[in-house]
């Protein structure tokens, strides 16, 4: 048996950067269609290394088979607003079990801000030793519930942390319905739009856990 949660936020012209308006009726048209805008790091979504510069490599350039593989859940919801994830926050008993190429997907309960300016600007952020143990432990992906692993308004920070991270860690921000898990290991599945020359994209991102 497996259960498959949607980790994807929905889009509406609630959310940040996204806009959504009629483009033809089935009155006027015979069909319904619409326009859709939308900044690249919007709602759900996956960051490419040309995002800060860390190579030119763009968000169509990163292997499908990247966007794949076994993650594990970090409960971190006991790290209040503005606070720093560290590795000594990665449970000991997922340390033991983990191996190189696998995800982590941090659970803060973050989403639940999603429509307050406390979302953007009061998140649990990834600290710059979490980032280095990522990379150095040749972390797959790394997926968080706000819409950055750093303080947006911290230009020093959010491009110190995206740097390190994007030298070899996929970036997931924007997750949501992490709490419909059951277990803390699931099968990740992010698969970004397709977009040339993209420096990110909103993404479908889905858990897959067996039980």
């Amino acid at each position: 048996m497996y259960n498959v949660v949607d980790l994807t936020v929905a889009y509406s012209n609630e959310i940040n950067g996204f806009t959504i308006q009629p483009s033809k009726t089935i009155e006027t048209d015979g069909w319904n269609a619409s326009m859709l805008s939308f900044y690249s790091h919007c709602g759900t979504h996956m960051d490419a290394p040309i995002h800060f510069d860390v190579t030119n490599q763009t968000i169509d350039q990163i292997s499908i088979s990247n966007c794949i593989g076994k993650a594990w859940i970090i409960d971190v919801r006991k790290v209040s607003a503005k606070g720093l994830l560290y590795s000594d926050h990665i449970q000991q008993n997922i340390k033991e079990r983990f191996i190189a190429g696998d995800s982590l997907i941090f659970w803060t309960n973050w989403s639940q801000h999603i429509y307050s300016p406390k979302y953007r600007d009061e998140l649990p952020r990834i600290s710059e030793e979490l980032a280095l143990w990522c990379l150095e432990n040749k972390v797959k992906m790394i997926g968080v519930e706000p819409p950055s692993v750093a303080d947006v308004n911290n230009i020093e920070e959010v491009t110190k942390i995206h740097q390190i991270l994007l030298k070899g860690v996929i970036i997931i921000e924007g997750l949501t319905n992490i709490d419909k898990l059951k277990s803390d290991c699931v099968e990740l599945i992010a698969l970004p739009l397709k977009i040339t020359g993209g420096d990110g994209a909103p993404a479908r991102v889905i858990a897959i856990e067996k039980y």
